[in-house]
């Protein structure tokens, strides 16, 4: 097929001799009129061209829904960015170049004119460079480490590492391996022991999550472990820190009289609290951040709770940190009682155990398992993990370790 230019509309002549001025088909108007740019996601109509700039973010194009025979769009790329910032075609129900994917704009400083031919090929390249649903696409993720479990007589878990893209490439048929990480252990028995630290979760090359740092317990000097986001410290020490662009640092503990309540682990989105009294009040733990990568805002990697050890042998007065959201798991008072622990495939802390003379030491919040998402614009066509479908968009969660095929 070929392309000619001819009075006020591009006249598409077919292999077997025939010709189609593209002001014939229904709704195909006359000659293309142009748009001001476009930065972000937008619908397009027939008849008009449309300048693209991706200098900010990639931009989705939504092509007409409904088309006729001879419909046609055009678009070109501003300002030389379709390399590093693609443009997502959505065929909106429309089959593009004869199947029914998506299509990235990958080569900058090009253009594409596409006209709408029959159900069975849809929109077809007439002119510029060809596009291929083959090529590399977009996808979207989100990665999130295991939490790191309390401390006895001690402080919460920190959260797991959070990492997230919104502009990440893959290769069809390519395989990328995928690690979800564990969350800690949780601590128990009667040796006051700080808790575990949480296992990375690792998808590809692409990003490593931090496990989270363990709570502190006053009976190992208290200071919490370092992480994605860092334990709370128990007794008066400090919490650990957290990753750069990961976490935030645990809570600090602090003196009572005499139940010493422990600080809340760090989150994805705010450091854990500090434990304060009289009354013994134990940190909270540090809220993580919200995500609608699954269609839905949910919060991952929240820290777990601190713990207010003698507190049950001190009055009801006292209260126990609560676990930030996220999956964080609230602390306890006293002994005798099981901490929460954060909750699975969100990242979250567990939360600090205490102590009372006579329960002995609580045990420990597990922290929370990792997770990994991936989402990418249009119907599945990659494998790996549990997919659904969102607003548009393939969603694919490993709760385990496993690989994504693109």
């Amino acid at each position: 097929m070929t392309t000619t230019i001819g009075g006020s509309a591009p006249n598409i002549t077919f292999s077997d001799g025939t010709t189609q001025s593209t002001a014939g088909g229904s709704g195909g108007g006359g000659g293309l009129t142009w748009q001001a740019v476009i930065t972000s996601n937008a619908t397009v109509s027939s008849g008009n061209a449309y300048p693209v700039s991706t200098v900010s973010q990639p931009v989705v194009i939504t092509l007409p829904a409904s088309p006729g025979f001879g419909n046609t769009v055009q678009l070109v790329d501003y300002a030389g960015t379709w390399g590093s910032n693609s443009v997502t075609l959505n065929r909106n129900g429309s089959n593009i170049a004869g199947t029914n994917s998506n299509v990235s704009l990958t080569v900058g400083t090009e253009s594409v004119a596409l006209v709408y031919i029959d159900t069975a090929k849809g929109w077809i390249a007439y002119n510029g460079f060809t596009t291929s649903p083959v090529g590399p696409y977009n996808i979207s993720y989100l990665v999130a480490a295991g939490g790191g479990s309390g401390g006895q007589y001690g402080a919460g878990g920190g959260a797991g590492g959070l990492v997230t893209s919104a502009a990440t490439f893959v290769t069809p048929g390519s395989t990328y391996s995928i690690t979800v990480g564990a969350g800690g252990a949780a601590a128990s028995g009667q040796s006051a022991v700080h808790g575990t630290q949480g296992s990375n979760t690792v998808f590809a090359s692409f990003a490593t999550a931090i496990g989270g740092g363990y709570g502190g317990s006053g009976g190992q000097g208290g200071t919490g472990g370092s992480g994605g986001s860092g334990g709370g410290g128990a007794y008066t020490a400090s919490g650990g820190s957290g990753t750069s662009g990961q976490g935030n640092a645990g809570g600090t503990g602090t003196q009572g009289t005499p139940t010493y309540p422990s600080a809340g682990g760090g989150g994805a989105g705010a450091a854990g609290g500090n434990g304060t009294g009289n009354p013994g009040v134990g940190g909270a733990g540090g809220i993580g951040n919200a995500s609608t990568i699954t269609g839905t805002s949910v919060y991952y990697c929240g820290g777990g709770g601190g713990a207010v050890p003698n507190g049950g042998s001190y009055g009801t007065s006292n209260t126990a940190g609560a676990g930030g959201s996220g999956g964080g798991g609230s602390g306890t008072v006293g002994g005798g009682y099981t901490a929460q622990s954060g909750t699975a495939n969100t990242g979250g802390g567990g939360g600090g155990g205490g102590y009372d003379s006579t329960n002995g030491y609580a045990t420990t919040g597990a922290g929370g398992s990792g997770v990994v998402i991936i989402s990418y614009l249009g119907t599945p066509r990659a494998s790996g993990g549990t997919i659904a479908q969102s607003g548009g968009y393939t969603i694919h969660t490993f709760t385990t370790s496993g690989t994504f095929t693109a």
